[in-house]
């Protein structure tokens, strides 16, 4: 697997236009033995054809696959400017990373930036980066937390009859597991929780936050607040965005009227209930034929079709087990690591769903723009 090294990364880069920066690495690409000479034709060809800019200051310029006969080796040349690029559409860029494949090697390097590409403060931290291990360690991620959210966060039927006491569990949990501190506590057990529907009461705090994570408490008996019934409080330590997929996914249950599955589950079932709910609708099932799988092109070209359906559209790799994502996110898309061969489940959901999964799967069949 191709991975990346401060040997990729060159710090002090300035360009006044994206194409000016896309030719310099072009040129440190051939430089490096990594393409021969030409390659430069197939980056700015690429770039015409979509943006290669991915967000949060990070753009991956590269070849055309009729241009993927001049690699010579899998690699990769990241360019950093302090200064900015403008990558168009309002975008800036204080990272480009060349990329050089001769087939699906590259799909690691893609996979990886997707979990750096959803994070607060990245961009941020790249403008700032002073060394590539700077560098590296952000695109890494290794200054950043995933959202804490495991067994250890559950509390099953609780002996419970008030809302207090189950925010104090709930707090004590998250405590335990070092994502709060004593703030947070008494910030979270001063406020007054939520009722969002079907016994599901909601609270949280951004106070004494550590790390992004939820905690679940269910009760033993259901009771009564307000007039509402209670089954059940999640709690929210917000320091990043990462709950908001978890909170979306409740709105789905409770769309559903299903949101009595969580509170009956296992402590298990009811994390992933929560993080991995399962969208309905009409689905279909599609093979990827690309010869290097969805890489950032075909990618993009299979979210440009997504989105010109007013639809919720989702899709799972089948092949790989993978989770049920959005269908219109490309960072989501290509985290799913899809290489040739491997089977995509599209759910669609909407008045043109039917249309929607007609034009994907037509798309797919004509090679997302690679013949």
């Amino acid at each position: 697997m191709l991975e990346l090294t401060t040997q990729d990364i060159l710090l002090g880069k300035h360009a006044s236009s994206k194409e000016e920066a896309i030719k310099h690495i072009a040129t440190d690409l051939v430089s490096k033995g990594l393409v021969a000479e030409g390659y430069e034709r197939g980056m700015l060809a690429r770039e015409q054809q979509n943006s290669t800019f991915l967000g949060n200051g990070i753009a991956i310029p590269h070849g055309t696959t009729d241009t993927r006969d001049l690699v010579k080796q899998t690699g990769v040349q990241i360019h950093h400017f302090a200064n900015g690029v403008d990558w168009g559409d309002g975008n800036t860029a204080f990272l480009a990373i060349g990329i050089a494949a001769t087939s699906d090697e590259h799909l690691g390097i893609l996979k990886q930036l997707t979990h750096v590409l959803s994070s607060e403060g990245v961009e941020d931290a790249l403008k700032k980066a002073e060394s590539a291990e700077q560098v590296l360690a952000v695109l890494k991620g290794e200054n950043q937390q995933p959202l804490l959210f495991d067994e250890s966060c559950v509390t099953l039927h609780f002996p419970v009859s008030e809302l207090t006491s189950m925010s104090a569990v709930c707090a004590g949990k998250l405590k335990n597991a070092n994502a709060v501190n004593n703030a947070f506590v008494a910030d979270l057990v001063a406020k007054a929780p939520t009722h969002i529907g079907q016994g599901l009461w909601v609270t949280s705090s951004a106070m004494g936050v550590n790390q992004t994570a939820l905690a679940l408490v269910t009760v033993e008996r259901e009771f009564y607040q307000d007039g509402h019934p209670v089954k059940g409080l999640l709690t929210v330590a917000g320091k990043g965005a990462e709950y908001v997929e978890a909170l979306n996914n409740v709105t789905h249950l409770l769309a559903n009227n299903t949101l009595g599955e969580v509170f009956n589950a296992s402590a298990a079932d009811a994390v992933k209930l929560l993080l991995e709910v399962r969208q309905s609708g009409l689905s279909a099932t599609f093979k990827i034929k690309n010869a290097h799988g969805l890489h950032a092109r075909p990618g993009a070209l299979l979210v440009s079709v997504a989105k010109k359906f007013d639809s919720q559209i989702w899709v799972t790799n089948v092949t790989a087990e993978g989770k049920q994502v959005n269908a219109k996110s490309l960072m989501k898309v290509i985290a799913l690591g899809v290489k040739q061969g491997h089977e995509l489940e599209f759910v669609a959901e909407g008045a043109d769903a039917e249309q929607a999964l007609d034009a994907i799967g037509a798309a797919i069949s004509n090679g997302l723009g690679e013949g």
